[in-house]
C-alpha cells in the first residue's frame, strides 16, 4: 500500500535526487549536471524548510519513497509558489498516485492562501503536462533554454487561485 506523508523522511532527499537522475537520464539524457542540479536544489529547499509556509510530500511503498511533490514559498509574494520535484517511480505511474500528490499540493496551496503557483517543466512530459492541465494549470511561457543541463523546450505553467 502507498503511504503519502507530509514532511521530511529519513532518505528522501537522496531518494528523490535518484528518481530523477534515472529517470531523467534514461528518456532525455540528461547528465550529472542535472542530477547535481536536482541535489543541490533539493537540499537547500530542506535546509530552510518551513512547515507553515512550505510543503513537501512523498509516496512510499513500506520504507522506500518511490515519488515526491514540493512547494517552495521562497518567491511567493513576487512570483507565487513553486511546485517543484515531481517525479514518480516506474512501479508507481499510472496508478493515480501523481494525482494524490498534486491533490495534496494544491489542497495546501489553498489552506495557506495562496494565489499562484507555477511550475518549470519542458515540452514532452506528456503524462505531466495532462496532470497539470487537469488541475487547472496553464501553459504560460515557452522557449528553448537549458537550465536542465540539456538544449529543451521549457515550458512554465501558472495556476491562479482565488
Amino acid at each position: 500500500m502507498v503511504e503519502i506523508s507530509r514532511g521530511y523522511r529519513p532518505g528522501a532527499i537522496g531518494r528523490v535526487t535518484e528518481l530523477h537522475g534515472i529517470y531523467y537520464s534514461k528518456h532525455w539524457g540528461f547528465t550529472s549536471f542535472f542530477e547535481a542540479k536536482v541535489a543541490g536544489g533539493l537540499a537547500a529547499f530542506m535546509d530552510r524548510y518551513d512547515e507553515l509556509r512550505d510543503g513537501f510530500w512523498t509516496a512510499a511503498l513500506g520504507d522506500r519513497v518511490e515519488g515526491s511533490i514540493a512547494i517552495d514559498s521562497i518567491h511567493a509574494e513576487q512570483e507565487g509558489v513553486h511546485l517543484r520535484w515531481f517525479i514518480l517511480s516506474d512501479a508507481l505511474r499510472g496508478k493515480g498516485i501523481g494525482k494524490q500528490l498534486i491533490n495534496a499540493a494544491l489542497d495546501f496551496c489553498r489552506s495557506k492562501n495562496y494565489k499562484r503557483i507555477y511550475l518549470w517543466t519542458f515540452e514532452g512530459l506528456h503524462s505531466a503536462r495532462y496532470l497539470y492541465e487537469a488541475t487547472g494549470f496553464k501553459l504560460v511561457e515557452q522557449h528553448r533554454g537549458s537550465q536542465w543541463g540539456k538544449a529543451v523546450n521549457e515550458q512554465k505553467f501558472e495556476l491562479q487561485l482565488e
